[in-house]
């Protein structure tokens, strides 16, 4: 029966192999996470800017960016205690006042979830640039 045997002698070497190309990747993915989420920060403030009529800069001086315990990203009002009322879930907005809220964050959200995909483009292109990946 004819045929015949293959053998191939390799050497691998490089980012691969040694580990770096997943650091860097675990890093690419990191550092997408948080420009999202300060893009999305960004974003709640200048809405916040569009829709407060008597601002006094606190509320906006809380908005932030955190880390959770779960290594995700968190963008957030600290807390502030007539925050759910401005984005109007809590308990004193419509029906029982005339003020439905501003829905801020909702709003951020879905308007971060179509530019998240860019973000994570143009970050790609950097990181191929320096050759990270």
């Amino acid at each position: 029966m004819p045929g015949f045997d293959v053998r191939v002698n390799s050497h691998t070497s490089g980012p691969w192999t040694d580990g770096r190309a997943g650091r860097n990747l675990h890093t690419y993915s990191d550092d997408v996470e948080y420009q999202v989420a300060r893009r999305g920060e960004q974003l709640v403030q200048q809405r916040l800017r569009q829709v407060l009529r008597h601002p006094t800069g606190y509320y906006q001086s809380r908005i932030s960016v955190d880390r959770t315990s779960g290594g995700r990203y968190r963008i957030h009002d600290g807390g502030v205690v007539y925050g759910p009322w401005l984005e109007g879930t809590g308990s004193r907005n419509s029906p029982v006042t005339r003020f439905p809220g501003y829905f801020t964050f909702r709003r951020t959200k879905a308007l971060l979830d179509r530019q998240a995909r860019g973000i994570a483009q143009e970050l790609l292109a950097r990181y191929r640039s320096r050759g990270l990946l």
